[in-house]
């Protein structure tokens, strides 16, 4: 006798429906990650682009008396070469107003050590001021607002500049030279992180911070003030009242950045004055540094806030959702070549850009770090974990508005309304 052969159980019309729109909804959201992906990339692009045509510019002479602040707290590391850096700046006259919230302060030691290093025959003049504590905005915010009451009377220009960037001699000359242009609003640098020892968690916050660094570039609209090194004609500090926009803030950037936004001015990001912040951090650190980032933005620009959000979801989704709909295809003898070429093509012009972005940086930082494979294979293999930490960065930033910045804890209650919840000194 014949046997009978098996009958074929068919597929229940629910999974395969299951299954059909799983696959469809994933090319969608791979179509939309492929746009923004190829809107990134051209941005990185013209980024590449304006540095290469701004290095090779001359700087005008416009060298007006200058007083650079400089805020510090606790002791940062390579503080003591980042201050020599700007007691060298290579600028005819200009004077240092170090500010501090307490005269303890150890980064005050730090300074005093750095100044009687300083061996040139002519240079700034120094002055420290102590703002002591903040109550109702950021301890930054506040020291800035004290100290630049303390400015002396024939400064034209006020530069800001943070105690962690590395700063090189002609940093003061190109970040002010700009400022020629009378209907400028503000010139600003941006910061850019150099691993020192090479620890992955450091690496991974480099990529993740040069993500922001790329969105700087020509268009004098849509740029934005980093205070770590920002230059502002006195004249036009005073008009946009930046003072008043800093009432009640923790962002001492945001708020100079809004009020030139509510003049409609300007604002010139100057390449040369792209700063290394040579340090490592841990994985706390990491977390720590990234969550207050994106809280803040959160706090004082919604809108930037929404569009990470939306932005690294759809990301994460597709790509490590996708390399999970290829290894489960894989294994159950389905065809998986579509969506891998999918991923393929995401990761690879995320790559691009990436290697353009640190290749185009390295014309203007000379640090050999920044030569290193190392640096090269961080940038280019582990932007896709950057952007899945603007992910969990931006969701924390949906459940709390609470941030604890150089030892002091605060709670972001609205642009204007910041309420300090724990100041410890002792904490760096």
């Amino acid at each position: 006798m014949f046997a009978t052969p098996k009958a074929t159980l068919p597929i229940p019309t629910s999974r395969l429906y299951s299954k059909v729109l799983l696959l469809i909804l994933f090319y969608f959201f791979a179509a939309i990650s492929i746009w923004l992906g190829f809107l990134s990339l051209r941005g990185g692009v013209r980024f590449v682009r304006y540095l290469q045509a701004e290095a090779g510019k001359e700087t005008p002479a416009f060298t007006p008396f200058v007083s650079v602040f400089v805020p510090c707290r606790g002791l940062d590391e390579g503080l003591k070469e980042n201050i020599g850096a700007i007691f060298g700046q290579d600028y005819p006259a200009f004077e240092i107003v170090f500010v501090t919230d307490q005269s303890d302060d150890p980064a005050l030691g730090v300074i005093d050590e750095a100044r009687r290093s300083f061996n040139k025959e002519s240079g700034p003049t120094m002055q420290v001021v102590i703002a002591g504590p903040a109550t109702d905005r950021g301890q930054k915010v506040h020291n800035l607002r004290v100290a630049v009451s303390w400015a002396d009377p024939q400064s034209e220009v006020f530069v800001f500049v943070d105690t962690d960037a590395l700063t090189n001699p002609n940093w003061l000359r190109s970040l002010v030279a700009p400022l020629q242009d009378e209907s400028l609003g503000a010139a600003t640098g941006y910061r850019w992180f150099v691993p020192g020892s090479g620890g992955l968690a450091s690496h991974l916050r480099a990529v993740w911070n040069s993500s922001i660094a790329s969105a700087l570039g020509a268009d004098e609209q849509k740029n934005f003030c980093w205070g770590g090194s920002t230059a502002i004609r006195r004249e036009t500090f005073q008009q946009a009242r930046v003072v008043d926009y800093w009432r009640g803030t923790v962002s001492d950037d945001f708020a100079i950045t809004n009020a030139l936004r509510a003049g409609a001015l300007r604002i010139k990001f100057v390449p040369q004055c792209l700063v290394p912040s040579v340090e490592d951090c841990g994985w706390r650190e990491l977390i720590e540094f990234t969550n207050r980032q994106l809280k803040i933005t959160r706090a004082y620009a919604a809108h930037l806030w929404k569009g990470v959000l939306f932005g690294s979801v759809i990301f994460a989704l597709v790509f490590f959702g996708g390399f999970a709909l290829v290894a489960t295809r894989a294994v159950l003898g389905l065809s998986f070549v579509t969506p891998l070429v999918l991923l393929l093509v995401i990761f690879s012009m995320g790559a691009m850009k990436a290697h353009l972005r640190v290749s185009a940086v390295r014309l203007i930082i000379p640090d050999q770090r920044l030569r290193s494979l190392g640096t090269s294979l961080a940038h280019i293999f582990l932007w896709p974990f950057a952007s899945l930490l603007y992910l969990c960065n931006a969701l924390a930033a949906a459940f709390s508005r609470r941030i604890t910045w150089r030892g002091i804890t605060y709670e972001l209650k609205s642009p204007n309304e910041t309420v300090i919840i724990r100041g410890m000194s002792d904490e760096l």
